[in-house]
């Protein structure tokens, strides 16, 4: 499975030619690397659109989209939960299935609160506070494609932070390296990049003080009398630095190595594992221009010639959350019940991404992290639990699918390329496989019923047949890849 990058394209902005035509395949390509696929039918709208425009559109709507509601449970400390030993549980569960129904309904702004969620990780099993991890929640969405300057700023102080990296412990004349250590390596700057055993020493002292705590899931204050106050030398600048200053010295002084460390992650989710160093080049540059707000990076990066080139398309391995849902937006299913919402979250986990836990500091490394040949058998029967919970739930929707996207066709090879086509990046690579896949499609309807005419898509067995054939797809190693 080559997953190399192989583009020679530029950042000039794409405009559709012979050589690279605006198509299903470049549609859909953009709508999974920023969401989770595309509902089949807003191909056509989007079709009749520049790709700028579409591209446009999505960051805007991503940048304008409300915040969820807060829960009745957004403010409960752990003295709420004396009577109620389950309900912190529920209460977890319950967010968590709604992120995944945000993931099905609102596309971009939550893929992109996923990517930040594997940057800015906290476990929950460290902290275990329903209102915790709704606030930690809540800075990622909100700032998704905001500041990131305001974003690192924000985070150091979420309680779920304060207490997964210690700096709650972190007071004056017994310093916790923790969070500054994280602060520096994974959050900004990058591992062994720009700083010094001394920087991270110096640098939490400074940010001393956040430990007002009072009880479990309440909040965390600052505290004055915790703060060091002393002088300190980071970075070669000596002052009495403190949360607030440390981090305009940090932009200040790394500014260079921090643009360039975060436009290579986001190239690295969205593009390619393989790092194009030109390229992202030029997306630090623009992340330095704009005062390290992250939508004209997006903006840049998604309107380029190079993201919708040939070898971008079809070479990025899926997470299991990213497999799962795909399956449930790319059929148009507008919502799926809670049980089907928990099933994903299960199998997710069970496939190594757990939602709100990644497994450990530095986040899920992603790409061939998420396949070997145990996990590989689990991703296909993880697909195969999806298809058939919703074939339960809902078997006619199996048959409209295919109506929807053969026209009504009665052709039982052309039937089984658009639906192939529509769920696989790049398609099968040749006949030999469309007929093998149009094989399953068939199922045990006798020949003669296809040659004739007899069969169409209102037979009784035709939801049958589509489940038949999605489950077979979602088994593909080209299933795998976005």
């Amino acid at each position: 499975m080559s997953l190399l990058n192989c583009t020679t394209a530029g950042m000039a902005i794409y405009v559709p030619s012979a050589d690279l035509p605006w198509n299903r395949v470049r549609l859909q390509h953009l709508f999974r690397r920023l969401g989770f696929g595309m509902p089949p039918d807003r191909i056509e709208e989007c079709l009749s659109k520049t790709p700028s425009t579409v591209v446009q559109q999505l960051i805007a709507e991503a940048q304008n989209m409300p915040l969820p509601e807060p829960p009745d449970w957004a403010d409960w400390t752990a003295s709420r939960y004396q009577d109620d030993d389950e309900a912190a549980f529920d209460q977890l569960v319950s967010w968590s299935t709604g992120w995944l129904g945000d993931m099905i309904q609102k596309g971009f702004r939550e893929k992109m609160a996923l990517f930040w969620h594997n940057h800015f990780v906290t476990e929950l099993d460290t902290y275990f506070c329903p209102s915790w991890l709704y606030q930690y929640h809540k800075l990622l969405q909100q700032h998704a494609l905001g500041n990131f300057k305001t974003f690192v700023y924000e985070m150091g102080k979420t309680p779920a932070m304060l207490v997964y990296l210690n700096g709650v412990q972190n007071v004056r004349g017994e310093p916790n390296e923790n969070y500054a250590r994280e602060l520096f390596e994974l959050f900004t700057l990058g591992e062994n990049n720009g700083y010094t055993q001394t920087d991270i020493t110096e640098a939490a002292r400074a940010l001393t003080g956040w430990n007002g705590f009072t009880e479990l899931c309440a909040p965390i204050g600052y505290l004055q009398l915790a703060h060091d106050p002393g002088m300190k030398t980071i970075f070669g600048k000596t002052d009495r630095f403190d949360y607030d200053s440390l981090h305009n010295l940090l932009f200040e002084e790394r500014g260079e190595q921090i643009a360039t460390f975060i436009c290579t992650k986001i190239y690295r989710h969205f593009v390619s594992p393989t790092i194009d160093e030109a390229i992202v080049a030029q997306m630090a540059t623009t992340f330095r221009a704009n005062d390290f707000e992250i939508a004209p990076v997006l903006l840049q990066l998604f309107q380029s010639e190079h993201f919708f080139d040939d070898p971008i398309i079809g070479t990025q391995i899926k997470s299991p959350l990213e497999m799962m849902i795909g399956i449930v937006v790319e059929w148009g299913i507008p919502e799926l019940d809670d049980e089907v919402l928990y099933t994903i979250l299960f199998l997710a986990s069970e496939m190594g991404q757990r939602l709100f836990n990644p497994v450990d500091v530095a986040g899920w490394q992603e790409d061939r992290t998420w396949i070997d040949s145990n996990k590989l058998s689990q991703r296909w029967q993880a697909g195969s639990n999806v298809v058939f919970s919703i074939y339960s739930d809902a078997p006619e929707f199996f048959r409209q699918f295919a109506k929807f996207l053969s026209e009504d066709s009665t052709d039982p090879f052309y039937i089984t390329r658009v639906i192939s086509d529509h769920m696989l990046a790049k398609g099968f690579a040749n006949d030999v496989e469309y007929d093998r896949a149009t094989a399953v499609f068939k199922s045990e309807v006798p020949e003669n019923y296809f040659e004739d005419g007899t069969w169409n898509l209102d037979w009784d067995i035709a939801p049958v047949q589509v489940a038949l054939l999605l489950n077979y797809l979602v088994r593909q190693p080209a299933f795998q890849l976005s």
